[in-house]
């Protein structure tokens, strides 16, 4: 007959805190510095992106040393620079995305769809003109179209166009985008010498055009 000695039961296995493994205790802290150091690069590459006649000459090695960061560093949170300034840009549009859902008229709901079309071409060709280096660096070629802003930014232009009851808004939103290209507003801006009023004009009168046709 086996009695407690000779079947001792088995060994009780802690649980919890005490023998969690070091990983998870670790966690806050590594977070804690990676968005130290992702703050440290974006603050150091947006005087980078703004202070070069170039921002697309900006180099991945020249952001690392601005920010202080090694270049492992660096690459473990973006791939390229263009990424560095997207996330920047990202910054600044979505405060516009913000005032263009929860925001007063033109810009916001309420008015009609030229005005919220002139009011959304005024609000973004003044973003382009207080961070257009970033813009230059971020959206390259095909690029452009292949943000979540810029997915935005249609919806928000064809919603506009199928309210002002525009034929084929579908192949009518991007020609109304491409107005906001940074390319062009810098040829226009810098190679033509046209004053950013005169830009913001022609393309107010173009919205008001668009969806009211028939003057009041």
């Amino acid at each position: 007959m086996s009695n407690g000695a000779e079947n001792p039961a088995p060994p009780v296995v802690l649980r919890g805190d005490l023998q969690a493994p070091t990983g998870p205790v670790a966690a806050p802290r590594q977070r804690a510095d990676a968005l130290r150091n992702r703050a440290q690069i974006l603050s150091a590459a947006e005087a980078l992106f703004t202070a070069t006649p170039h921002p697309r000459g900006v180099t991945m090695e020249q952001i690392a040393k601005a920010a202080g960061v090694g270049r492992a560093t660096l690459y473990r949170s973006f791939p390229d620079p263009s990424a560095v300034a997207m996330a920047l840009l990202d910054e600044h549009e979505k405060r516009l995305q913000g005032q263009m859902i929860y925001g007063p008229p033109p810009l916001g709901p309420g008015a009609p769809p030229g005005e919220r079309l002139a009011a959304f071409y005024m609000a973004y060709l003044d973003l382009l003109r207080r961070h257009l280096p970033l813009a230059l660096g971020a959206e390259t070629g095909p690029a452009r179209y292949e943000t979540g802003a810029y997915g935005f930014w249609r919806l928000h232009v064809r919603t506009l166009l199928t309210a002002g009851g525009v034929q084929d808004p579908d192949a009518l939103a991007d020609i109304a985008l491409g107005p906001l290209a940074p390319e062009l507003y810098h040829h226009q801006l810098k190679t033509l010498d046209i004053p950013h009023e005169r830009i913001v004009q022609a393309l107010v009168l173009s919205a008001r055009r668009l969806l009211n046709p028939t003057p009041p």
